[in-house]
């Protein structure tokens, strides 16, 4: 902090102070301009896969550069490592361990057009180009730039429906625009594929394909700002006849006569139901061809959400903070046209629906944090979220698993969907069918697959009847947990008793001598050799994890957790074991999303994420807010590589959105938060326009990181966790901050969460 002066003049003048504290600027009278601190960019190298483009919250176009192929670390389509730009496409992952999407490419080209994809070694001989950071400008809603090879300036924004394109030539003679429905990211092949001029405008077609998504079906519709003169159309590398044509690889490739100020524009429509809605959306949300007006739209929508919370901290703290919030605003995405139709996993038509259906539900990953941090920030789409999951569970037979475009990847474990809507109906959110949304859970939880047969019969899973049994069995019991609360709530008190048991159930995994979570045998036997350090990825008894991981995966029972210790000294022993072993994972096949790691705790991958936050359940909460701070230092950053681990659609940035403000969701459904160690010095979380929670977070600094006492709406607060109902109903949180842990402050058992 720079001491600043005070002049006194008869009267004070001015008081003038320069602060590490960033104070934002206001922009149109009420909202502050908090894009300026989102950078697209951190998290797009690394295993962070998040994605850098053009898209507006929650929109189904995520327009943006694809590169090369090179692996894993590619999911989203682009790394930061890459030099190279095949064109420009409509559909993206973010943050997701497996690629799929990256539909309908479109690259603008100067000069020789060919139909092969380049390589990374040469771009000369195929399609793309080489391309330099330096030249790239990415903005919420907004990316640029210069194609080395065809001399080209692109940029790009969008609506929620339509991707807008601008080409800028150097030469105004010699320019293509080439489209190509064949290409895909990754795991995504091409089914069926098809093109057609309508219009000297206007061209419209569709892409069906198979990958993750099992059966993609994506139309579209583009619009040229420039008369089309000829359009060339082949399949593959085989031309075709005339300007329509349906085939596996369909690519055209368009001329123009002419360019005004060297410049073409581009609006892409899509829609998961026909060409016909595709334009619809165009008309709707893009009528027109001001490029310029719609960047700015885009980023006045991106502020308006990032206005939501707002934050005072430190420059790092402010770029991380909302570069965060703006990645959990992805997904889920939009997946029906402006006119309410969408498309069924049973890949029926349903038209004008009367809510917004979404896609893209990552419920292995964002059940933790992101869902609990929606029913804070995003509480007008809690109500279209349950039904869009009551939509799928109505057409599918159970509620959805990891949905993705009309499609169930059944990817991950547990019945996650369960948690979602128990949180949200707890917490009041009620505009559904609520008895439908009682069956979809109760019918969902009395599945057979993945060893629920076993749960069902109130039997553990064994392990060698069925892989990865430990780590969905402790899934499960979260879910049943959520059951069973909502049953309580709706008073079936049969359904609660059963499905209380079943959430105990992971109790029957709890190895005593050793102290940690184990496979079960039929017989009756831990499965041996035992070895917690050990990782098979998809071979062993746990998700991407090891047993020094999983033991701790009991986020709506601590307590019980605790006793299976033996003693809150035990399990305190064990925990701190947890960040304090030097041990390294061991195995041939160590999954890779074990990454950043304290010790054994691994940042990098989400059922991680309670686990600092255990101290408090037994009375030790300095120990969590030391370990928040190490973790933000270590795994938090603002550089391209700013991410420990996947993003997975939002939950790696929404741990952080909840810990900086100073608390997390433990457990995901019953409206509790625990406290930890803020990272910003205030927050104002706008739950709606009448009702707004303030955190103060006095004397904070990078030494100060304990919490001393705290105060709520004037009263002193001794709960080491805080309530949805205080969030919802507005107030002013302080948080006294220190250098040394506090012995009195969240001790006490009666001041521990709940």
């Amino acid at each position: 902090m720079i001491k600043y002066k005070i002049i006194f003049s008869g009267i004070l003048i001015f008081n003038l102070f320069c602060s590490s504290t960033v104070f934002s600027q206001k922009k149109d009278k009420e909202l502050y301009n908090y894009t300026q601190y989102a950078d697209p960019i951190i998290g797009s190298a690394g295993h962070g896969h998040v994605f850098v483009g053009a898209n507006v919250p929650f929109g189904a176009v995520q327009l943006g550069p694809v590169n090369i192929f090179e692996g894993w670390d590619w999911c989203s389509g682009y790394n930061y490592a890459s030099n190279t730009i095949l064109g420009f496409t409509h559909t993206h992952l973010s943050g997701t361990g497996i690629g799929d999407l990256n539909d309908i490419l479109v690259l603008p080209v100067s000069g020789k057009t060919d139909l092969t994809k380049g390589t990374k070694e040469d771009m000369v001989n195929g399609y793309g180009s080489y391309f330099s950071h330096e030249n790239e400008v990415v903005k919420p809603g907004y990316y640029s730039v210069l194609l080395d090879k065809y001399k080209v300036k692109a940029e790009l924004t969008a609506s929620e429906r339509v991707g807008f394109h601008k080409y800028t030539f150097d030469d105004a003679n010699d320019f293509h625009i080439l489209v190509d429905l064949a290409d895909g990211i990754g795991w995504d092949r091409p089914v069926k594929t098809f093109i057609k001029k309508v219009s000297e405008n206007k061209i419209e077609g569709y892409r069906y394909s198979a990958g993750w998504a099992a059966d993609q079906r994506i139309y579209f519709a583009m619009e040229f700002s420039e008369p089309i003169t000829n359009m060339a159309v082949y399949d593959s590398t085989a031309t075709v006849k005339g300007t329509a044509a349906e085939g596996l690889k369909i690519k055209a490739i368009l001329d123009f006569k002419t360019l005004k100020n060297k410049q073409i524009l581009i609006k892409v429509g899509i829609s998961p139901v026909s060409s016909e809605n595709a334009s619809a959306n165009i008309k709707a949300e893009i009528p027109n061809w001001d490029f310029e007006a719609i960047v700015k739209k885009a980023d006045s929508k991106w502020n308006k959400e990032l206005n939501k919370i707002q934050i005072k901290a430190d420059e790092k703290t402010m770029k991380v903070f909302y570069t965060s919030l703006y990645h959990t605003m992805f997904a889920p995405s939009i997946f029906n046209d402006v006119n309410g139709d969408y498309l069924g996993t049973d890949k029926k038509v349903y038209e004008k629906s009367n809510f917004t259906n979404y896609t893209t539900f990552s419920l292995w990953d964002t059940y933790r944090g992101l869902h609990p941090l929606y029913t804070i920030t995003q509480p007008e789409k809690i109500n279209d979220i349950i039904k869009s999951f009551l939509a799928i569970y109505q057409q599918q037979g159970r509620l959805p698993v990891w949905h993705l475009m009309g499609n169930e990847t059944n990817t991950m474990n547990g019945n996650h969907s369960i948690a979602v809507i128990a949180d949200a109906y707890l917490k009041g959110y009620r505009d559904y069918d609520v008895n439908l949304a009682y069956e979809a859970v109760k019918k969902t939880a009395m599945q057979t697959r993945e060893g629920m047969d076993y749960v069902q019969k109130l039997e553990y899973i064994p392990a060698d009847k069925l892989l990865e049994s430990v780590g969905n069995a402790l899934e499960y019991a979260i879910d049943d947990y959520c059951i069973a609360l909502m049953a309580k709530a709706l008073n079936k008190k049969e359904d609660y008793e059963y499905f209380t048991k079943r959430a105990n159930l992971y109790k029957l995994y709890f190895d005593k001598e050793t102290t940690f979570m184990r496979g079960k045998l039929t017989n009756g036997n831990w499965r041996t050799p035992f070895n917690p350090l050990s990782s098979a990825h998809r071979k062993d008894d746990y998700v991407e994890g090891n047993a020094w991981q999983y033991t701790w995966l009991v986020p709506h029972d601590p307590y019980g957790l605790i006793d299976l210790f033996g003693s809150e000294e035990k399990f305190l022993a064990k925990l701190d074991s947890l960040f304090l072993l030097t041990d390294k994972v061991e195995g041939e096949d160590v999954s890779p999303d074990i990454s950043g790691l304290i010790g054994q705790y691994a940042h990098g991958n989400e059922p991680n994420h309670h686990i600092p936050y255990l101290y408090a359940f037994a009375g030790q909460p300095w120990k969590t807010a030391k370990l928040i701070r190490e973790i933000d230092d270590k795994f938090y950053s603002v550089k391209p590589d700013g991410l420990c681990g996947n993003e997975d659609l939002g939950q790696m940035s929404a741990w952080y959105i909840l810990s900086s403000m100073g608390f997390y969701s433990v457990n995901p459904a019953n409206g509790i938060y625990v406290l930890g160690s803020p990272l910003v010095n205030s927050a104002v979380i706008h739950h709606t326009k009448n009702a707004s929670f303030t955190i103060n977070a006095v004397n904070n600094s990078a030494s100060n990181i304990y919490i001393q006492k705290a105060v709520y709406n004037g009263k002193p607060y001794t709960k080491s966790y805080i309530t949805q109902d205080m969030i919802v109903k507005g107030g002013e949180l302080k948080l006294y901050m220190g250098n040394k842990p506090s012995k009195t402050w969240g001790v006490k058992k009666e001041d521990r969460p709940q």
